[in-house]
């Protein structure tokens, strides 16, 4: 494990697997640069706080970004990495 892991705390975790009510801090996203992009748009980048809103299964991946509500695939959810 990396020190920088070390240093602050656990390590992260796709943001699909992130409880309804929880707030998570974005800490990276893996994915290629038109889903990036995209996601930057919506307020999605490194250091962005979330709140998630809703994770059922089956369903959309609700949660709230900068005051606005954004909903994802489960597929997307999973390659952002949040802690």
């Amino acid at each position: 494990m990396s020190e920088a892991v070390k240093v602050q705390g656990k390590p992260p975790q796709p943001l699909s697997t992130a409880r309804a009510g929880q707030s998570v801090r974005v800490v990276r996203i893996d994915a290629g640069r038109g889903l990036n992009s995209r996601l930057a748009s919506m307020g999605l980048v490194a250091s962005a706080e979330l709140k998630v809103v809703s994770n059922g299964h089956p369903g959309p991946f609700v949660l709230i970004v900068k005051d606005a509500k954004v909903v994802l695939g489960r597929g997307v959810a999973q390659k952002i990495l949040v802690r």
